[in-house]
């Protein structure tokens, strides 16, 4: 069985539910890959933002 069949099963979720955790968890994987991905000197200076 597929995933979102099991996700169908769950009394009252709406697409509302499902689309909300379908878009967070793209957005989290997106942030995920750039964090290991970005230059290690562009962290470094966006952490010092806030002590500036």
């Amino acid at each position: 069985m597929k995933f979102i069949h099991y996700i169908e099963n769950i009394s009252g979720i709406s697409i509302y539910g499902l689309s909300s955790l379908l878009l967070f968890g793209a957005i989290f994987l997106i942030m995920l890959i750039w964090s290991v991905k970005a230059d290690k000197k562009m962290i470094e200076e966006i952490s010092r933002i806030p002590l500036n």
